[in-house]
């Protein structure tokens, strides 16, 4: 028996003179991949071409198709259809400006990855020849650190990221954050924690753990947010 999904989606056109909308789109699920990214795929490719969005990897690495799925921010590519009801939701990163349809715009997220300067810095000259060594437990931790891949998902399901997203950092950003504070190898651990230590920039964050709870990857941003904030205390 054939299985009937119906998928209602985001869609805005900056170029058209008209209010965001819901288009439904019909699939048989038996003709189509078992996550929603197989579906806006089908739907582009054989229903709306016009349909936008953003893809890459397929395999939750790149984090490019993050959106909205069954008012859960997600992966489409690692969401499977859920075949227990007849419909799916899907729209856009919440509490953020739209480019077009399913894609949301991210410059100022990646305007505050850049301000944490997210790469290592060392006090002294490098010698390139030779490797920065760390022990086994060094590397340990920046296990469920590293894994971020900058979708996107927790920082707009913040309820204090969507009201200061100007000034608050964010989950996404301040786990980052913590991951250079953290490694073993970096030697501006103290400015690092002072360039955090501003009333929206960290303490914005109330513990709500949204975070957590949306992440694609099963991190902790709550978590890695209220070290920085003991990092912070110690240092002081």
């Amino acid at each position: 028996m054939t299985k009937m999904m119906h998928f209602q989606i985001y869609r805005w056109d900056p170029e058209k003179n008209e209010k965001p909308y819901l288009a439904t789109y019909p699939i048989h699920l038996n003709e189509c991949g078992p996550m929603v990214l197989d579906a806006l795929i089908k739907i582009k490719n054989e229903q709306d071409s016009t349909l936008t969005f953003r893809r890459s990897c397929r395999e939750g690495i790149c984090g490019s198709c993050a959106m909205n799925i069954d008012g859960t921010n997600s992966l489409a590519c690692l969401k499977r259809i859920d075949t227990t009801q007849s419909s799916m939701k899907i729209y856009p990163l919440p509490h953020m400006y739209v480019v077009k349809d399913l894609v949301p715009d991210l410059s100022n997220f990646y305007a505050q990855h850049k301000s944490i300067e997210p790469w290592m810095k060392k006090k002294t000259e490098l010698d390139h020849s030779i490797e920065m060594h760390q022990t086994k437990d060094q590397r340990a931790h920046l296990d469920g650190l590293y894994e971020c891949i900058l979708c996107a998902c927790c920082s707009s399901s913040c309820p204090s990221y969507w009201w200061n997203s100007d000034k608050y950092l964010g989950p996404a950003i301040l786990l980052q954050a913590y991951r250079w504070i953290i490694d073993s190898r970096d030697d501006f651990t103290k400015e690092r924690l002072s360039n955090l230590e501003d009333p929206f920039k960290l303490y914005r964050c109330h513990t709500i753990m949204n975070c957590a709870r949306t992440c694609p990857k099963h991190l902790n941003p709550g978590k890695a947010i209220a070290k920085i904030k003991k990092s912070i205390s110690l240092f002081s």
